[in-house]
Order: C-alpha cells, then structure tokens, then sequence
C-alpha cells in the first residue's frame, strides 16, 4: 500500500489551473479569481462626511459647549453626490449629508446631535429652507480637528491590491471588486466534469428493485460534490458492468471536451470490476492500494488524448471520502484555488473507537455537546466536540450514516484506537 500523502502527490503532480474567461460581477460568485484585482481609484474616492450634520472651520466652534453655544450661518445644502464645492467664510457652515463630499474650507463636521437642528422636517430656521444662506445653526459642543471626516484613500489608494489571486469570489468580494470600480473579473474557467457510476446492480431510485439490485446514488453523491466543489457536471450516468457501454460512455465524454472525468466502483480486483478491465490495459491509468480506511483501492491516470480520469470504490462512503481527500483537490488545483483542502478543526472525542492499525481513518463524525459527568462540557466551555455519525462506525457502505456526517475525523494510521477524551483533527463538510 501506498499512503495517503504519495498518492494525493501524485494526482496533483500534473495538473494546472483551467484557462481563464472574464465575468460580470453577478456571474463571478463562487468562481476563482485568476489575477490579483487592483483599485482604479482612491477609497473612498474623495473627502466625504461620516455624519448627517455641519460641515465647519474648527477654529470657528473650538470652543462652543452648552454653556457658550456658537451660532453659525448656513451657506449651503450638501446632500450625498453633490458635485459643489462651496467657499465656507469664516461664521459660515454648511448642511452636509452622509457621503457628501467635504467643502475645501471644512476641516470638521459637527453631528446634528450636537446642534439645536434638526433635519428631519422644516422650518423658517431651518437649513433646508429654500435659500439656506438665511438660515442659521448653533452648535453646542466642540467637534475634534477633522472630526467625522472620512479621507480620501484611507481605505485604499489607486494601484493597491483589492483581491489576491486564487480567491474564491463571495459576496463580499464582488462588493469590494465593485467599490474598487471593476464591473467585471477575471476568473479561471469551471472545469467540466462528467460523472460515471458503474455497476449492474444499480437502480434509479424510487425504481422497484429486483434480486440484488440496489438504489443508485453514487452518481448523485459525485455529482453534487463537484458542484459544490466549484466545478460543472457536464454529465452524470450509470452504465452497466460491461466493458463496451463503459468504453462507449468514456469516448462520448471525451468527445464533449470534458476536464475531468470521476468513475466509482470496479476499481478493486473482483471479476466484473469493469473500470479496471478497461482503464488499466491502457497503461495510463494506475491502480493502486492506498493505506486509507475507507477508499483503500484508487485509481487514477489519464484516458487518450489526455483527459484526467478518476476510479473510485463504489462503497457510498468510500466515494465520499475518496472524493474529499482526492477530488476535490484535484479540482481546487484545475480552478486555481490556492486553498486546495477542506478547513481542519481539532476537536475533543466524547465518543470513542477502534482503527485499523497501518491505515489512515476517516471517520464520519458529528457535533456533540460532549460528554456528561466532570469531565463534560461544562468543564470545557467553547471546545468542539466529535463522536462517530452512527454505530457502525467508517464501514464503507454505511450510506445512513453519511447523511448525518458533518465532518470527517483523521486518524493517524499508527494510531489502533481513540478514546474518550482524546484531541482528534477534523475535516469540516457539515458547516
């Protein structure tokens, strides 16, 4: 057997990021960033006002409080995208709104709240009167030298770096992307993956079941995997174990200018696993045992012309797993994602197990309050715990179990058992 770490080498040892195509901002979400985003402008784009209030020369209210209040008259009405730029004289104020650009002669912005205004209705004396110039304003407390006044470039200047490559877009990206004045990104292309279950014994779901027929729901199980996973199922179907419908199905996805194609089942050495009778005659596909439990049979290689191909068990949780410590990288490294691996938590055991001795385990766990008694969690406030997601613990066909999975933990594979208590790594899937 080879381990884990050997063979993840190998699978991404050829692969490089997908082209790339420039999106829409709305089309970009979940997509990967190809090249770092640079700001066309100043954030913010100019000096604007923090507050709803006064625009002021500080030197003409450093002393109003409530005792010695300081009576200013209002020269001009600036709400949010006003292009003006009034001269405030000495005496002088200006209303300001929220975002509004600061007058060149202010250099603070008093609060309405400390003022005896107020902006939500009018008045004779009031500013939004139709000729402000008549209007007037006390301020009652002193603002600080550039109060409430948001600089120009205090975010970030021209030229900085807005969004690295290798990001995965979310909505706060394309809401930076878009302040930074970029109505569209460059992303690596989704790679294009078709999905092949195999196996005679596969049935449509809700199909009424003969002798030894089983529900088929590995190709379901994939496809949603690659979905989440950023890539595009192009296909998803179930072929028979015959060595001619697979041949068959393997060249029409080839011929769709597929990226990446994801088989599961017949990759062991029974006498109708049909994936390695037709994959490993080619020469360009290896079949390996990978000291894992689940997912110890793997096969992974190339089909003619060049397209990367995947063999995995037909075990539902052998797929899975096989597909989180496998796949999914593989398909983090065709989007250009710099983060290729699931997030890791370490959590404490409040349910133990046995592992098999000389292979890595990945068991499927769920969140737990931990466990009662002293040692619970009350003793521990804020820490992760784990128990197995059912009582048959890893078994690779244990598909009930799978559903209530949030997470895989990672046993090491000189490790024979966990015990209660014990510091255990976490491969996150649930959150």
């Amino acid at each position: 057997m080879i381990t884990v770490e050997d063979q993840l080498a190998h699978v991404l040892a050829g692969l490089e990021p997908l082209t790339t195509e420039t999106l829409p901002l709305a089309a970009a979400l979940g997509r990967t960033l190809a090249h770092d985003v640079l700001s066309t402008s100043d954030i913010p784009v100019f000096d604007n006002s923090a507050m709803d209030g006064y625009a002021v020369r500080h030197g003409d209210v450093v002393h109003a409080s409530p005792d010695h209040p300081v009576t200013l008259r209002v020269v001009a009405d600036l709400p949010a995208g006003s292009p003006e730029d009034p001269p405030l004289a000495p005496g002088t104020a200006a209303r300001i709104m929220t975002g509004a650009p600061v007058p060149a002669d202010a250099d603070a912005i008093v609060p309405v709240e400390h003022t005896d205004a107020d902006l939500t209705h009018s008045g004779s004396t009031h500013p939004g009167a139709a000729n402000p110039g008549t209007a007037h304003v006390t301020i009652t407390t002193a603002p600080r030298p550039a109060a409430h006044i948001r600089r120009a470039g205090e975010d970030l200047h021209a030229g900085d770096v807005v969004l690295t490559a290798g990001s995965v877009l979310s909505s706060r990206h394309l809401s930076s992307a878009a302040a930074a004045g970029h109505p569209t990104l460059p992303v690596h292309r989704s790679p294009r993956v078709a999905v092949i279950a195999t196996g005679s014994e596969l049935v449509p779901p809700g199909q009424p079941l003969g002798r030894g027929q089983i529900p088929e729901s590995n190709s379901t199980l994939l496809a949603a995997l690659v979905t989440e996973a950023g890539g595009t199922v192009e296909r998803a179907v179930t072929v028979p174990d015959d060595d001619d419908a697979l041949r068959a199905e393997l060249a029409s996805v080839v011929s769709a200018g597929v990226d990446l194609v994801v088989l599961s089942g017949g990759v062991s050495v029974g006498a109708y696993d049909v994936t390695k009778a037709v994959l490993a005659p080619l020469g360009t596909v290896d079949f390996v045992s990978v000291a894992m439990q689940p997912g110890k049979p793997q096969a992974f290689g190339h089909l003619p012309g060049g397209t990367p191909v995947f063999g995995l068990p037909g075990n539902p949780v052998s797929a899975c797993v096989s597909f989180e410590v496998f796949v999914r990288p593989a398909l983090s490294r065709l989007l250009g994602r710099t983060q290729l691996f699931r997030r890791m938590l370490t959590a404490q055991v409040s349910e133990g197990w046995r592992t098999p001795l000389g292979r890595a385990q990945y068991m499927p766990v769920v969140l737990d309050d931990g466990p009662d008694g002293p040692d619970g969690p009350a003793t521990r406030p804020g820490q992760l715990w784990v128990r197995p997601a059912t009582r048959g613990g890893s078994g690779s066909h244990l598909v009930g179990g799978l559903g209530a999975a949030e997470g895989f933990a990672v046993v090491p594979a000189d490790v024979t058992e966990v015990r209660q208590g014990d510091m255990i790594d976490v491969m996150l899937v649930g959150l």
